[in-house]
């Protein structure tokens, strides 16, 4: 089988692929009206007629959300909790906004619907429900043109029967429904209703677009769909729980960047993946960290998710001069259609055509020759902004590139600094589109020592969709507290949330002997309103003490610890495809590997730069600053303050 990943992204859609023993990588412009035309011809170009094996990144559950375009949704609770979405938490997202107001919920109020029925804290049923009430809402939901529904009862999570009642009727009406005992079954009825309301909005839509891509797959072609946990399951699942792709497309980048930087040697490492639209980073130290606290659009999302933080800033980030007279980039991109000035159409400056102004970017090399950059169209542009900003066009053009730059900074800190990590002991590993254009500046501005560079970094999100294995995360709230909380006690909760990922996991077709079960306990001091993750070890209350430390700066050995939910993480391992391992060559770049020298503007003065052919590049190499690599999927800037080695996986460690 031709195994292939796919990675949509704003701009483009990316593809890599092995055929027998070769692997190969293409790019095509992503088409934002159906997602699914640009990964169809792309699967077609690269295998027509010969059976393969697909893991495919989606945005679609994003986009759904952040363009509010899902499905007509409804929410049911229990009579008297209607309002669960609409008060939400008190938090303020934007403390000194005299204006700020939160998104409104997904569903509107007079989707919202109470039903009689009550589960007490217990698990006990002290309230039966109505299925008659049920039937009734069904039929103003008809009448309404509802096509999907969320259902949300108190304490769900210790007994879902009357979720699942309410599920039957609906479901008899031939409504799309997402219950939370199914979803999410944990404690805060807010988080899990909000996560449930997420599932059902897109559901339908991604139902459809997964239908459609299966339609246009022979039936030897197998789909397999990258979750935010950095784990790949089974299409079917998805169109069930789409949820759980919300974050689909960075998370990929960050598995393969992981993968990747273990072989070569380095496990502590900050993500960097800069693509045409927005910047996504992420810290591994031995592995990628997990959170079950993630947000899109102010919305919250309970579900186990790769834990990354995204600012507006990717090549197509616009730049303008606003009403006070400073310079702003981003949050606003270009996107594919029109895209910057220099791809032909736009009429905006982007961090893109600020990178060709300044020389970084080559027009001849770009998408491997077959996509020209207008050099001459870019020149008016900047000669109109920079007058109207009283300064020169080159000015103008470094100025973008530091504002995105420090933007991109502060992310790093948010995941980095601001968790109690030092920046310093970490390698930041470079890839998307436009990663390399920036990364040596980032790592100078954090002191970060090296940048790692992989082969074809504008494809890297695709390639760790192909070294995903099959993830499955379940979890239960079983709130321990004092004596409770013991080995043998929290075993007894494990073994029934082991026993049902076993079992889904062969349902997915992984024999049990290449199934791998991960213990976690969500942990709080007593008192406390947020736990930590905690891996499940022998001492669990030692390592619980530890992270507290770590995070917050302190522990407390005498307080009273609790155990708020349960955790499992199911992975089945996949067949992957092998990276090879080269033997280190000479330290002299090959003749053919320097394709030309030209002047780049850097810091204020142009600055004589080689250019060179990475796929001409072998392991072993050694190059001095300035330098410019050029490859099909990226370019790679090197500055005068920075040297470079290509290692023997054939990726590039930039020395600052």
């Amino acid at each position: 089988m031709v195994i292939i990943g796919v990675d949509t992204g704003g701009t483009f859609t990316d593809f890599i692929y092995k055929d027998g023993d070769k692997w190969g990588v293409f790019k095509t412009l992503s088409t934002p009206e159906n997602p699914a035309k640009a990964v169809l011809y792309g699967i077609e170009k690269i295998a027509k007629d010969k059976p393969k094996n697909i893991t495919h990144g989606s945005t679609v559950a994003t986009n759904a959300v952040l363009e509010r375009k899902g499905a007509k949704t409804a929410f049911i609770t229990n009579k008297g909790f209607e309002d669960i979405l609409f008060i939400g938490r008190q938090n303020r997202e934007k403390l000194y906004d005299l204006h700020y107001r939160k998104n409104p919920p997904l569903v509107p109020e007079e989707l919202s619907f109470g039903i009689k029925g009550r589960i007490i804290y217990t698990g006990e049923e002290i309230e039966k429900l109505d299925e008659a009430e049920v039937e009734k809402v069904a039929e103003i939901l008809k009448e309404k043109g509802v096509e999907s529904v969320a259902v949300s009862f108190l304490f769900s999570f210790l007994n879902p029967e009357h979720e699942e009642i309410v599920e039957r009727v609906l479901k008899k009406h031939g409504f799309e429904v997402s219950i939370s005992s199914k979803i999410v079954p944990e404690f805060r009825e807010y988080e899990r209703s909000s996560t449930t309301v997420i599932n059902a909005y897109v559901m339908p839509k991604m139902k459809g677009y997964i239908s459609f891509l299966e339609n246009h797959l022979s039936k030897e072609d197998r789909l397999r769909i990258m979750q935010s946990n950095g784990g790949v399951i089974s299409s079917e699942t998805v169109k069930e729980q789409p949820v759980r792709t919300i974050l689909s497309g960075p998370a990929g980048g960050v598995v393969g960047a992981w993968k990747i930087g273990k072989l070569a040697g380095y496990e502590k490492l900050i993500t960097f993946d800069m693509g045409g639209t927005s910047t996504d980073v992420s810290l591994i130290d031995g592995k990628p960290i997990i959170t079950t606290e993630s947000k899109i659009e102010g919305y919250p999302v309970k579900v186990p998710v790769i834990d990354i933080h995204t600012v507006g800033a990717g090549g197509g980030s616009i730049a303008r001069i606003d009403s006070g007279g400073a310079l702003t980039v981003g949050p606003e991109s270009a996107g594919a259609d029109p895209g910057p000035i220099c791809y032909g159409k736009g009429e905006e400056i982007t961090i893109t055509d600020a990178n060709l102004f300044l020389g970084r970017l080559i027009p001849d090399y770009f998408l491997g020759g077959n996509m020209k950059l207008q050099f001459e169209r870019i020149v008016p542009y900047f000669e109109k902004m920079a007058k109207k900003a009283g300064i020169t066009p080159l000015e103008l053009a470094e100025g973008i590139l530091n504002i995105a730059n420090t933007k991109m900074e502060k992310a790093i800190r948010v995941i980095s600094v601001e968790r109690g990590y030092d920046p310093q002991e970490f390698s930041l590993f470079s890839f998307g589109g436009a990663g390399g254009l920036h990364a040596a500046f980032l790592a100078k501005m954090l002191n970060i020592p090296r940048v790692i560079v992989p082969q074809n970094p504008g494809i890297l999100s695709a390639m760790g969709m192909v070294l995903s294995d099959i993830v499955k995360d379940y979890s239960l709230t079983v709130m321990l507290t004092g004596k409770s909380v013991n080995r043998e006690n929290t075993e007894r909760f494990f073994k029934v949330l082991e026993e049902r990922a076993v079992e889904d996991l062969k349902k997915e077709g992984i024999p049990e002997n290449k199934i791998r079960v991960e213990k976690y306990l969500d942990m709080r001091y007593k008192g406390q309103s947020f736990e930590l993750i905690v891996p499940f070890v022998d001492d669990f209350i030692e390592a619980f003490h530890k992270e507290h430390e770590r995070v917050y700066g302190y522990s407390n050995r005498k307080r009273e610890v609790e155990v708020v939910n349960v955790r499992i993480r199911a992975i089945g391992e996949t067949e992957k495809p092998e990276l090879k391992k080269f033997n280190l060559v000479s330290e002299e770049v090959p003749e053919g590997a320097l394709l030309e020298k030209r002047k780049v503007y850097f810091d204020g003065k142009w600055i004589e730069t080689s250019v060179y052919d990475r796929e001409k590049l072998l392991p072993g190499n050694r190059i001095k600053g300035a330098a410019i690599v050029v490859e099909y999927s990226s370019t790679t800037v090197i500055p005068p303050f920075a040297k470079a080695f290509v290692d023997e996986y054939k990726n590039l460690i930039i020395e600052i």
